[in-house]
């Protein structure tokens, strides 16, 4: 249960929530709802990958937060020819001029840092994509058969571009999965269209003061793995990522016929952080349902393969988290009901 300090940090963090967007509002228009994603998954020390049309101001948004929150940031271009040491970092041999001696020293990569931009991270190979992986997952990299600490808190914001394809490679599954969020980043509306181009034609220059430090996320973020979940929204969850798995129990049956691969348990623990976050950055101390299916879609939408059926009928993976979150009720006991494909597709020519 959360205790008195607990309480005042959920209300310093739902404070800091008002501060933050504030300051990316200076720069920012719009996109109130990627800020919300980006800063749950910030504070549930999650990765996010950003996937949207080049020019949406992915690449500002992410350098924005680091300066919002006083966080080191680097930005790592990926390239077809980008190789793993020119992320980790690697071993020069250096010479000491005075004893002529030499000696290994080692050189850090620019994933040395608190908030890292993987910028276009499609653009170059698996070997290369796979440098990623144990940082993110461990909070560590090994080189030379050493292993070295990252600094906390660490984050890495990938960005990719779903249009082009030509000369990508896209990300392993067992990458995808390591992401607590897929966020879709849209196109303005028309009034803030035309906001963006009077800000960035004007002579105008925008500082973003830093509202939270590093050991201050971290104590944050502490907290809001202490909030209290109840039981039945925590099988809400659970029960929304089960029934994403074709062969595996009762799940419904639009599910059987437009999925190949379903979620798996690192989605539940998604969700229920998820969930936390979002509730204490509104200024909850507790974890409602509406939390979870706010999350829901940027959680799972990477980890449903649908299948060819599904490609046929134009039906994305967020079609079949939308359908799951309108058939499972939070008080039943397990299934769905299932409906039939017309009625839960109804709504196809909406999209």
């Amino acid at each position: 249960m959360l205790e008195d300090k607990d309480l005042e940090a959920v209300q310093q963090l739902s404070d800091a929530y008002d501060k933050i967007t504030t300051e990316l509002n200076k720069v920012i228009v719009g996109q109130k709802q990627v800020i919300e994603e980006l800063l749950v998954a910030l504070f549930a020390r999650g990765h996010c990958l950003l996937v949207g049309v080049p020019g949406l101001a992915k690449t500002l948004l992410i350098h924005t937060l680091a300066d919002a929150l006083s966080l080191q940031f680097n930005r790592i271009q990926f390239t077809p020819d980008l190789m793993p040491s020119d992320i980790t970092g690697t071993e020069v041999i250096q010479e000491d001029k005075t004893s002529g001696t030499r000696e290994l020293r080692f050189l850090k990569g620019p994933i040395f840092a608190n908030v890292i931009l993987a910028d276009e991270i499609n653009r170059t190979p698996p070997k290369t994509q796979a440098a990623l992986l144990e940082a993110m997952q461990e909070h560590q990299v090994t080189i030379g058969g050493e292993r070295r600490i990252l600094d906390e808190p660490f984050f890495v914001l990938a960005t990719q571009n779903p249009i082009e394809q030509e000369g990508t490679y896209p990300l392993p599954e067992a990458q995808l999965d390591r992401f607590m969020f897929n966020i879709l980043v849209d196109y303005p509306q028309e009034e803030e269209e035309l906001e963006i181009v009077r800000r960035t034609t004007a002579d105008v220059t925008v500082e973003v003061s830093p509202t939270l430090d590093a050991e201050e996320i971290q104590l944050l973020a502490q907290t809001v793995r202490r909030v209290p979940i109840a039981d039945h929204v925590a099988r809400y969850a659970m029960q929304l990522v089960r029934s994403t798995r074709r062969g595996k129990g009762e799940v419904p049956s639009f599910v059987s016929e437009y999925v190949s691969w379903g979620a798996g348990p690192r989605a539940t623990q998604y969700l229920v952080l998820g969930g936390k976050a979002r509730a204490i950055l509104q200024g909850r101390y507790y974890v409602d349902v509406e939390d979870i299916r706010a999350v829901a879609p940027a959680v799972l939408r990477h980890r449903i393969m649908t299948n060819f059926n599904a490609e046929a009928e134009g039906i994305k993976p967020d079609d079949i988290v939308r359908r799951l979150i309108e058939t499972i009720s939070p008080n039943q006991g397990g299934g769905a009901d299932s409906g039939s494909e017309s009625e839960i597709f109804r709504s196809a020519d909406a999209r």
